[in-house]
């Protein structure tokens, strides 16, 4: 039983009877020599006209204007979009009119793609174009793209805005949607200008296990899976920071990885279960050291990607030029409560949580509750690069106790509008303590905290054969693209973020044709 079809659908299938009952493969196998994009052509064409006498491009139909013995086009490339002048007797030259009269003006629709030789001319209204000599299907679409109609000023109505299907239908909101391409773009610029910023300070790139026996390096719920052939249960990583550590402890000055975590929590505009996060590890180092490390990083990417420091974004100018803003996680919550919670006992802060409205529950200690006032209180306001310091030890599992402040880490988070964008730490280094504070976290998921840490005794192990000072950096990738592309959501910045599974049910009764 066939599925139901559109009426659009149904016309384009019996296009490809008559394109193959033709003669014409609609897919065919060989190669289409491409010498030149769009973007090229419209750069360059001006000042070196003699370079472009002969043009081979390939691209999507987005528009077609049919003027009898003559039409005008406009494909899409992956660069751009260019107008081309297809002439009746240039691509039919002999009496035979078919691949004109026939294949053209009644078998090609908008959404297939051609490709064309030709020269470049520019227009009596001044657009620069193709004059198409030779034209050739290279494969035709059976369904056709949504209308998306743009102004003679490029200004686009009628564009295609429901997430539901931009999301799910990633490879038609690119086609259709010339700024998506742009954010991914941007997205590989980012990775890649800290990568060559990691380089040049001689930083090894490395990959660490994604399947992990124990699931380690932050407070996460696991997503959890069984490997046959041994009989175990293994766990998608929510971090990496243990074996990158491990390896500091087997010799590496420095190490970093750009990783697929996965974390089994909620989706909102600023999580997704699968997420890329970066994170570096430095020895002998602390984190002083990487907060001047980290702000140089964040200017030197902002300037490769906009030769300027400044950028608006949500409406706000911010400017990403070092040294940025330095605060306390204490002095940041006196600035908004006027109260100095250094000393404040747990039932202090109780009650300052409830003076603010903040809803806690009894599970809380004196870290998590401190962290809640911040969270609440003060995060949305850290508009300018802030780096926000020595964290309660209770709240940071694996963070060095700070050389002057009892109950304290030095640890320190990145907030740029109002978002947290990087985490760092003095690594802890002492097997000793590190086992003490594995062991809190077991008690913690004793008591029902999934998210809290497993005790990882191979960890230990290896912080017992002597590990560095180490400073130690993580960065949400997909937040700070966030940023720097000023998306609101974390599901524009990802081709293919995580959605409930599509019923095919259309699919399910079809008989392939």
């Amino acid at each position: 039983m066939e599925r139901h079809l559109s009426e659009q659908e149904i016309i384009r299938r019996q296009k490809l009877q008559q394109l193959q009952d033709l003669g014409i493969n609609p897919y065919p196998p060989e190669t289409f020599p491409v010498n030149v994009t769009a973007k090229d052509i419209k750069q360059n064409y001006e000042r070196d006209k003699l370079n472009y006498k002969d043009v081979s491009i390939a691209g999507r139909i987005m528009s077609i204007r049919d003027m009898g013995k003559a039409a005008f086009a406009v494909i899409q490339d992956a660069t751009e979009k260019i107008q081309l002048y297809i002439k009746r007797d240039d691509i039919s030259p002999t009496e035979d009119k078919t691949l004109y009269d026939i294949v053209w003006k009644k078998l090609i629709d908008i959404g297939d793609i051609i490709g064309v030789k030709g020269y470049v001319f520019t227009t009596k209204t001044g657009e620069i174009s193709i004059h198409v000599l030779e034209l050739k299907l290279l494969a035709k679409s059976l369904r056709p793209l949504p209308v998306v109609k743009v102004d003679e000023s490029g200004k686009a109505h009628d564009a295609v805005t429901d997430p539901e299907f931009r999301y799910r239908q990633r490879y038609v909101d690119l086609i259709i949607n010339p700024h998506v391409k742009d954010i991914f773009i941007k997205r590989s610029k980012i990775i890649q200008s800290i990568r060559n910023y990691f380089n040049e300070k001689g930083f090894l790139e490395v990959e660490t296990p994604i399947l992990q026996p124990i699931p380690g390096g932050a407070t996460a719920r696991p997503f959890v899976t069984h490997h046959n052939a041994l009989d175990i249960p293994l766990y998608l990583r929510i971090a990496n920071e243990l074996y990158l550590k491990r390896l500091i402890v087997g010799g590496f000055d420095g190490v970093y990885e750009f990783a697929k975590n996965f974390r089994n929590e909620g989706i909102d505009r600023t999580h997704n279960p699968e997420f890329t996060g970066l994170e570096i590890y430095v020895a002998y180092k602390d984190y002083e050291w990487m907060m001047q490390f980290t702000e140089t990083m964040i200017e030197k990417v902002v300037t490769d990607l906009y030769d300027t420091t400044v950028l608006e974004v949500e409406g706000k100018k911010i400017d990403f030029k070092a040294p940025f803003k330095r605060i306390t996680m204490v002095d940041a919550i006196k600035e908004k409560t006027g109260v100095d919670i250094s000393n404040a006992s747990e039932d202090d802060l109780r009650m300052l949580c409830k003076k603010h409205h903040i809803e806690i529950d009894d599970t809380m200690g004196k870290g998590k509750l401190i962290d809640e006032l911040f969270s609440n209180l003060c995060e949305k306001e850290l508009i300018q690069p802030t780096f926000v310091m020595d964290y309660p030890i209770e709240t940071s599992p694996l963070t060095k106790k700070h050389r002057s402040k009892p109950g304290f880490v030095e640890r320190f988070e990145l907030y740029i509008n109002g978002q947290e964008i990087a985490n760092a730490y003095t690594e802890l280094n002492d097997p000793i303590d590190q086992y003490h504070r594995f062991e809190e976290q077991v008690k913690l998921k004793q008591k029902g905290d999934d998210e809290a840490m497993y005790m990882d005794y191979d960890f230990i192990r290896a912080l017992e054969y002597g590990m560095p000072p180490t400073a130690g950096l993580g960065v949400g990738i997909d937040r700070l693209t966030m940023l720097l592309t000023n998306q609101h959501s974390i599901q524009e910045v990802i081709l293919f973020p995580q959605m409930r599974p599509e019923k095919f049910v259309e699919f399910e009764k079809e008989t392939t044709h």
